[in-house]
């Protein structure tokens, strides 16, 4: 999911503002430190079936799914999402791509050379361009537009709607060489990250006016300089159509058409089934079923023994027999319907699992990985001896299994905020922290004032603990009033609630396939050992059919707090949560209501709800009359299965040093806008993208929020409000370190404040599963690199221009 950040304490207007990354919901022991220098922990290698080009076809069309169709085309622009990344990149010039192991590699189609010709008194880049780049229009990539696109992103400019800038504002002046082939770019103060920037680079007619940036081109691309020209957008198919360029000076794209097709992560199994897609990510439950039917392709028509009625035993076959021949004519005729019922599903089944064995799933780790965040802006985690305490009562490795372990991944915690292993400059920062130790853990919690005792001692003034303790005191006992009030009813329906439900489960539970039923079991069967105690805690955001989210504050409320435009690569993560944008004000506020207590409405149990359980029954910590509880939002979509999975496991860990957790599961549409980016949270789960330029990127992340002139916050990207000014000052001379190696020293200084201040607790690198026609070659798991399109093709010949139809 990151877009370029803004200046510290300036709060720019921004149109609309790009949230989080996609992919964040996929769908994410703390190591002692580390020795001296970089580690030599090497990623997983890309796995993409590479194939020389020479023995891949010319011609086709290979269709890609994406989740929903691109809402522009300008990458710039503040709702770019993943589609519009992975479609601008085989259309514009990126000039520095990231490699196989995440570092900038400069792309020899479009530039000779690039590189720093002189540092005093200025720093000056001079890019030697190909002579045989050319726009798809014939005229010279120059100059011109590298000019047009830096006095659109440099931020004087308030009419250009751009989402990102960081680096344009630091460059002085940029002039044509010593030939029209030649761009002399002078920056006002040294920037490391230079490769970063005309990536992907635009036509002078797309950057050069406001009118052509801000909507010329959200819906078309006329002018490109790519392997592929674009042909069409379908909203009505959900479909981008991408031909070959004529005038590509390049190695001629392999594919004649490469389509872009926007397709839901709950359909993509049928949309493979049925040749609709030939590319798609996927998730663990889509790849099992893959690699069963390949398994199956040898059972000479057996009937298989998984999925719809694979279930069933002889005893209950036979008995089903009989109850459909029986005598009772009603009763038969029920049985009748579910065995006709049943036959469907099964003959359904076996035909997707026959379409599915020309498939292959390729799989690496995603360039992103997964965080524990910890809201440090109120509450018990504004006391950084809490975090620190949870952050160690954590088992990464444990976790990191759950995730990774299944799908034969190495399942290794990750140890830096800032880089990935395999990337330069990686190591693991996580000593500064402390190693997973129960007994710290609780000392912690003991020095902060959490005690077994605490939860019946009277409120006392004291200094220990947070800032907000110190704030609440009158709120947090009206609070207490209202709940005692409705106590003795909330108990009285626990214990129906709770029936009700299990009943429910049981129902359910019938009419699932065999995969998914295994799946919940081993679900449970990981979190059986702390479920019981936090059922009651348990809350289904929803559920109750409350309307939406409430209408948002003015920007100058005091309540509101400002969220600055994103890093440069939160476009590429941003898929699903981008688009859900909408409660964000002109400027960048998140509505009063939304930084409220429990965020959006619904976010509660509804009437009838159990009531969490005492906390002598859950042995919790407490202070001054209150538990240690803490509410931990995860997404409820069925594409988020393995996350909820990881957030039982930490409840659990919890549990066992005393504190609490209070379990919302919310909408993947909602989990961002209301609860992440609104700080309606204590803890959370969700991604950040990996980059190859850490100073810049990393910055607005962990960048400590500030109090703005009208009394709200500005967070920039730091959701979890939790910041120092040293890991700040690092951050800026870091960026501004052209010796790239005291860079990288600089980052991991930043990267080990990082962890002491235990905001953010990185957990896993994301895994990559994606399913691929097993003829192509060149394309699947790219892992950190980008993909060569014009490389992409079929190892066999099809008809030239259909699709890869394999339904019969």
């Amino acid at each position: 999911m990151s877009h370029v950040g803004v200046p510290r304490g300036t709060v720019r207007k921004r149109r609309s503002l790009a949230l989080l990354t996609t992919g964040v919901l996929t769908i994410p022991v703390l190591a002692g430190c580390s020795s001296g220098g970089e580690e030599t922990a090497r990623g997983v290698p890309q796995d993409i079936a590479p194939a020389a080009r020479e023995t891949v076809a010319d011609g086709s069309t290979a269709t890609w799914a994406v989740d929903a169709l691109p809402a522009t085309f300008n990458a710039f622009q503040a709702d770019a999402d993943s589609a519009t990344t992975r479609i601008t990149g085989a259309l514009l010039p990126t000039l520095f791509p990231m490699n196989r192991t995440g570092q900038p590699k400069l792309n020899p189609d479009y530039l000779e050379s690039a590189k720093v010709i002189e540092r005093e008194p200025r720093q000056v880049v001079l890019y030697k361009l190909n002579q045989q780049a050319v726009w798809s229009d014939g005229r010279e990539i120059g100059a011109p537009d590298f000019v047009a696109q830096w006095r659109a992103l440099r931020g004087k400019d308030s009419a250009f709607w751009t989402a990102r800038n960081s680096g344009y504002e630091r460059i002085e002046k940029i002039e044509r060489g010593a030939d029209d082939l030649q761009v002399r770019v002078t920056f006002s103060k040294p920037y490391a990250d230079w490769r970063s920037l005309f990536s992907p680079l635009y036509p002078k007619e797309i950057t050069g006016s406001p009118d052509a940036f801000n909507d010329g081109a959200r819906t078309a691309l006329k002018t490109t300089a790519g392997p592929f020209v674009l042909k069409s957008m379908s909203k009505s198919k959900g479909t981008v159509t991408l031909a070959r360029n004529p005038r590509w000076w390049g190695d001629k794209a392999k594919l004649d058409t490469l389509v872009f097709r926007a397709v839901a992560a709950k359909d993509r199994t049928q949309a493979l089934s049925d040749g609709t897609v030939d590319i798609a990510d996927i998730d663990a439950a889509t790849a099992d079923r893959i690699t069963l039917a390949r398994r199956d392709r040898g059972s000479n028509g057996q009937p298989l023994n998984h999925g719809p009625g694979s279930e069933i035993t002889p005893a209950q076959a036979l008995r089903s027999w009989a109850q459909a021949h029986g005598s009772d004519e009603d009763e038969a005729e029920i049985a009748q319907a579910a065995r006709e019922k049943n036959r469907k599903a099964v003959v359904a089944y076996a035909t997707e699992q026959k379409a599915l064995r020309d498939f292959a799933v390729r799989k690496s780790l995603e360039p992103a990985y997964t965080q524990l965040a910890l809201n440090g802006e109120s509450g018990p985690l504004a006391d950084d001896r809490v975090r620190r305490a949870v952050a160690r009562a954590l088992d990464r490795q444990e976790l990191a299994q759950t995730v990774l372990g299944p799908l034969g991944l190495p399942a290794k915690p990750l140890g830096s905020h800032l880089a990935l292993a395999g990337q330069p400059g990686y190591k693991d920062g996580s000593g500064a922290l402390g190693e997973q130790n129960t007994k710290e853990a609780q000392a912690l919690l003991a020095d902060a004032g959490w005690t077994r005792g605490g939860a019946a001692e009277p409120p006392k003034d004291t200094k220990a603990g947070s800032e907000a303790e110190k704030k609440g005191g009158k709120d947090d006992e009206a609070e207490a009033e209202k709940k005692t009030a409705g106590e003795a009813e909330e108990d009285k329906d626990a214990k129906s609630e709770k029936t009700e439900k299990d009943g429910k489960a049981g129902e359910d539970s019938t009419e699932d396939s065999a995969d998914s039923a295994a799946e919940r079991k081993k679900a449970d069967q990981d979190s059986e050992d702390s479920a019981a105690s936090r059922d009651e805690g348990l809350y289904i955001v929803g559920d109750d059919n409350k309307p939406g989210a409430p209408a948002p504050a003015t920007v100058g409320s005091a309540s509101a707090v400002h969220v600055l435009a994103p890093a440069r690569t939160a476009a590429a993560q941003g898929t699903v949560l981008l688009r859900q944008a909408g409660v964000l004000g002109e400027g960048g506020a998140v509505a009063a209501t939304d930084k409220q207590p429990g965020g959006a409405a619904g976010a509660y149990a509804p009437v009838g709800t159990a009531a969490p359980a005492p906390a002598a029954a859950k042995g919790q910590l407490g202070k001054d009359g209150k538990t240690l509880t803490l509410r931990f939002v995860l997404p409820s979509g069925p594409g988020s299965q393995s996350l909820r999975s990881v957030g039982d496991k930490i409840a659990a860990m919890l549990e066992k040093i005393g504190v609490g957790t209070e379990i919302t599961k919310v909408p993947d549409e909602s989990y961002f806008k209301d609860h992440i980016a609104s700080g309606a949270y204590d803890l959370a789960l969700y991604s950040w993208p990996a980059t190859a330029y850490p100073a810049t990127d990393g910055r607005p992340i962990y960048a400590k929020p500030e109090p703005a002139t009208d009394g709200s916050l500005l967070v920039e990207q730091n959701y979890t409000r939790v910041g120092t000014d040293h890991i700040d000052q690092l951050f800026d001379k870091a960026a501004g370190e052209l010796d790239e190696k005291a860079a990288r020293e600089l980052m991991k200084q930043a990267d080990a404040r990082i962890w002491a201040a235990a905001g953010s607790i990185p957990l896993f690198q994301r895994p990559q599963l994606v399913a691929v026609d097993k003829k192509l070659a060149n394309v699947g798991a790219f892992g950190f690199a980008a993909p060569r399109y014009q490389d992409i093709g079929f190892k066999t010949r099809q008809a030239a221009g259909s699709p890869a139809d394999r339904k019969k």
